[in-house]
């Protein structure tokens, strides 16, 4: 039987269904037996065959006693799950606007990510990740304290040594002053520690570059064993999944070309080191 249509929606619809059995602790046989069902209408429902009704759906979820929000953001995937490319609008009422990056992250065997104005997400120190987060008209007060943990949570999810992972930043990135003297001197020796693990790579686009292949914004691209890569863009306005792959095609020419000019792992290092010096000194001269 086929696997749910490979894309962003189909594969978050299956992983939910998946998920939503596995709590309630039943089997797709089980479930089956409970709704007078043959075993394949579950299996069609998880992998995604055509032919399912909006109804038998809505039976499945009401036996495992979906939450309403699930409830609602399963029933709006159940007939979309075809269609590539998800604009995610902010404004949209989704809760956990991070639940999609963060699922495909998690079956992924490699992000690369260029960041052009901060340090990348995966990279951030948590005083780093907090001053961003309040700066940002993004998320209330009240969401921001899960947003700053589901961030902490993310980077353990993918920073555990079974992908690799590819970080190009602008030099710009780790000059621009977040939270202060104390967080950034934390923040570039945290780059440091992390740029010494054997399936992290760090490198700066340096300032005297001049022009380069990443000024039209910041980006991940997702990399997998069996489907094709996927590339993540977030906005003040919207999160955006790109599958299309004449367009996924324009941002791997991108990272081809930042890989051509930025500066290697070595000399990367040594520029934080001397952004490190520098900051250092300038806090001297500031404190006299």
């Amino acid at each position: 039987m086929p696997l749910r249509r490979s894309t962003v929606r189909g594969r978050e619809f299956g992983d939910a269904i998946r998920a939503l059995l596995r709590a309630a602790d039943l089997t797709n046989r089980a479930a089956a037996e409970l709704l007078g069902w043959q075993e394949a209408k579950v299996s069609e429902l998880v992998n995604g065959k055509e032919g399912v009704s909006d109804v038998d759906l809505a039976k499945l979820l009401g036996l495992l006693r979906t939450p309403p929000t699930e409830f609602d953001h399963l029933m709006s995937l159940h007939n979309d799950t075809h269609i590539r490319d998800w604009l995610q609008p902010t404004s949209s009422g989704n809760a956990d606007r991070a639940r999609t990056l963060r699922e495909n992250e998690k079956i992924a065997s490699g992000v690369s990510g260029w960041s052009m104005n901060l340090v990348h997400g995966l990279l951030q120190v948590p005083a780093y990740i907090s001053h961003v987060v309040h700066v940002s008209s993004r998320w209330s007060a009240d969401e921001r304290p899960a947003v700053i943990s589901n961030r902490v949570e993310r980077q353990k999810a993918v920073l555990d040594g079974y992908r690799t992972v590819t970080i190009y930043m602008h030099e710009q990135a780790l000059r621009l002053p977040v939270g202060g003297p104390e967080v950034m001197a934390e923040q570039l020796h945290h780059l440091l520690r992390l740029s010494v693990r054997p399936y992290v790579t760090i490198r700066l686009i340096p300032t005297a570059l001049g022009l380069h292949a990443g000024l039209a914004g910041s980006f991940d691209m997702l990399s997998f064993k069996k489907l094709p890569s996927i590339v993540f863009v977030e906005s003040e306005g919207a999160n955006v999944f790109l599958e299309d792959q004449p367009s996924v095609g324009l941002y791997e020419d991108v990272l081809k070309s930042l890989g051509r000019t930025a500066l290697d792992e070595a000399r990367t290092r040594k520029l934080i080191t001397d952004i490190i010096g520098g900051e250092a000194c300038g806090d001297q001269v500031a404190e006299e």
